[in-house]
């Protein structure tokens, strides 16, 4: 948009006095606040001199603004202040009430940031009143959460989560989950500076889902600094560095907001004091320090100075410890004091304002006070009238509404408990299965990755176990499948749905998905299918029954052997088979293999392992589908599972 812009303004086609032009210049100006804060006051500068011209207020008032916010952004709010204030002005000449609230915003923003918390209170409920009455909620939302930082800059949580709790509710009408997510990662570092760590972990993780599905850079910078620091305060400094890692990131290639970057660099420096990296603790810790005194932050100095003392007190410099100490000290006095001042004109600037609130409503009060008194007593007569009413009728209707509410909720009970024992049921297997078949396998993939990154193992050697890895990880994928499956299933979540499908196309399918497995045994496997035979069942789950019985076909058959599948016409279904000249198994085994409740992990001719989940799988999905399974077997000879499907009519047919 910028080059776009400079390449027009070079040309003879370009109008200065288009309002159109200067209004984009606006919303370009604001996109570079937190990217390049020098591109905000060259485009905001052109803005003004192109309104000027021309007499446009809303240009004049936001190119003071754009220059304003780089002098501040800068430290220098003397040349600020005066542009400010310019444009308030301008804005309240010109009754533009949204520009008017935004540069209060501002405005009360910069004063909390210099620690005038009383002036910054009366900017935004100066701001609030206004947007109440143009009807402004999203600056609703902002102001009421300005006032909500101003008390937790004070640590008065209470008064804190009283406008949080305002705020929220606000954002819930304007159903803007961005606004919401920005409210959450500032409400989650009030839960941080309140040792509340299970709530601020809260609020930051959905803040940082939101910000990173809208590309929300800036908000997403300052989130992940706020994650970094809540792990930090738990002295939990890798997960810390981590996130402040992610943040750092952003600041380097992308954000341009140096009061973030200042909280940012000193969790850095106490992250690496805390993991004993003391020359990068100390490399940031500068850095940190360095940028508080460019824009002058009384509290970033503070910060960074307690760190670097702590660092040359533990380095063993007492020297430098004690000059970085005197300087926490004094900073810290001076802000503590402020603080002290700032807290009582806090209060006083909210108890006069509520007074000044309260007298207006007591006013409008009494205007209305005879007719309140009438509405009063003739909703008393009503509410009177009512309660007779209600316990004539409640007399007369109170056995039968017991008796009834007492047997439904004695059916709901019952049904409660057996649905809670097949739950209980079915988490036990879920917990098994995972624990037993699903932990092994990943914790020996995770094990062999550690030996490479920490240098024990050789590439070479590492290379040699590519094939063990496809393997172990084409069989966990296999019974994720099955137990995600099966899970849906005893959930009640999987709807049979019915409909004329080809079972050659499901069995060629899959035939070719477990080729290459059979190839690796040197198995093959033999199609027998008449000629493409139709069934009425559901595809998914009847495909999830045939890869199951062909998988244990190929893992229950030596090398060299020989898998068959075949279906047979009856009158009303097809029985399908599927053979293999497998080890067999024993009568007690064939007894309990389709049982819910077996979970024994069987393993194949080349130790490839199952869940013994498949085949109780198979078994609910084959009944779903009207049909029946079974299993024929000779030990050291083989096995043939059958099952039976119904055919596809012509006509359609209804679902069972």
């Amino acid at each position: 948009m910028e080059y776009k812009f400079q390449r027009l303004e070079s040309t003879n086609r370009f109008n200065p006095a288009d309002t159109t032009h200067i209004n984009l210049l606006v919303q370009l100006g604001k996109s570079y606040r937190y990217l390049d804060i020098d591109s905000v006051y060259s485009i905001s500068k052109r803005v003004l001199e192109y309104s000027e011209a021309i007499n446009y207020p809303y240009g004049k008032i936001n190119g003071l603004r754009g220059m304003g916010s780089y002098y501040y952004e800068q430290g220098k709010r003397k040349e600020a202040t005066p542009l400010y204030k310019k444009a308030l002005q301008l804005a309240e000449e010109s009754g533009d009430y949204v520009s008017e609230i935004s540069i209060l915003n501002v405005l009360a923003q910069n004063a909390s940031f210099e620690g005038n918390y009383a002036e910054a209170l009366n900017l935004n409920l100066k701001g609030i009143d206004i947007a109440k009455l143009v009807n402004e909620p999203a600056a609703l939302s902002i102001l009421n959460e300005n006032i909500a930082g101003l008390y937790a800059d004070q640590k008065d949580f209470k008064n804190a989560l009283m406008f949080y709790d305002t705020v929220q509710k606000i954002n819930r009408t304007l159903g803007d989950e961005i606004i919401d997510a920005e409210t959450q990662s500032n409400m989650a570092s009030l839960y941080k500076d309140a040792k509340d760590f299970k709530n601020a972990m809260f609020n930051i993780n959905r803040s940082i889902s939101t910000f990173e599905k809208h590309q929300i850079i800036d908000w997403l910078a300052y989130a992940y600094e706020v994650k970094g620091d809540i792990y930090l305060e738990q002295k939990k400094y890798k997960w810390a560095l981590y996130w402040f890692d992610q943040s750092n990131m952003l600041f380097k290639h992308k954000i341009d907001d140096d009061r973030v970057k200042i909280q940012l660099m000193n969790g850095m420096a106490k992250v690496y004091l805390g993991l004993e990296v003391d020359s990068l603790s100390h490399k940031y810790a500068l850095e940190g320090l360095k940028l508080s005194k460019q824009i002058k932050s009384i509290q970033g100095q503070i910060d960074c100075s307690e760190t670097l003392y702590k660092l040359h007190k533990k380095e063993g410099y007492d020297s430098q410890a004690l000059l970085y100490l005197e300087s926490f000290k004094m900073l810290s006095d001076s802000l503590s004091k402020d603080k002290s001042k700032q807290s009582l004109s806090l209060l006083e600037t909210k108890l006069q304002y509520e007074q000044e609130k309260k007298e207006l409503i007591e006013a409008n009060d009494l205007a209305l006070a005879k007719q309140r008194n009438y509405i009063y007593f003739s909703v008393i007569i009503l509410l009177i009238l009512t309660i007779i009413t209600f316990v004539i009728r409640r007399s007369e209707n109170i056995q039968k509404k017991l008796n009834k509410e007492l047997q439904e909720k004695s059916i709901a009970v019952a049904e409660r408990e057996v649905e809670l024992n097949e739950i209980n049921s079915t988490k036990t297997k879920l917990f098994s299965i995972i624990g037993h078949d699903l932990r092994g396998p990943i914790g020996a993939l995770q094990s062999l990755l550690k030996m490479f990154t920490d240098g024990e193992i050789s590439k070479a050697e590492f290379l040699s176990f590519i094939p063990k890895l496809k393997a172990d990880v084409e069989n966990i994928s296999f019974t994720l499948n099955n137990l995600l499956s099966w899970g849906q299933n005893q959930m009640n979540g999987v709807v049979t749905k019915p409909k004329r499908i080809s079972l050659s196309y499901i069995v060629i399918n899959n035939i070719q998905l477990l080729s290459e497995i059979a190839k690796s045994k040197s198995i093959k496997i033999i199609n027998q299918l008449p000629d493409n035979p139709r069934i009425w069942a559901d595809n998914n789950q009847i495909d999830i029954v045939v890869r199951n019985l062909l998988s244990n076909a190929i893992k229950f058959t030596p090398e060299n052997g020989l898998i068959t599948i075949d279906a047979k016409e009856t009158e009303d279904f097809w029985e399908i088979s599927i053979r293999d000249t497998g080890v067999g198994m024993s009568h007690e085994m064939q007894k309990k293999i389709f049982e819910s409740s077996s979970n024994v992990t069987t393993y194949g001719t080349n130790n490839e392992k199952g869940t013994g989940l498949g085949l109780s799988l198979c078994k609910e999905m084959v009944l779903k589908n009207n049909g029946r399974i079974w299993v024929e077997s000779v030990v050291r000879k083989g096995t043939t599972f059958y099952f039976t499907l119904p055919k596809a009519e012509k006509r359609y047919q209804k679902a069972s």
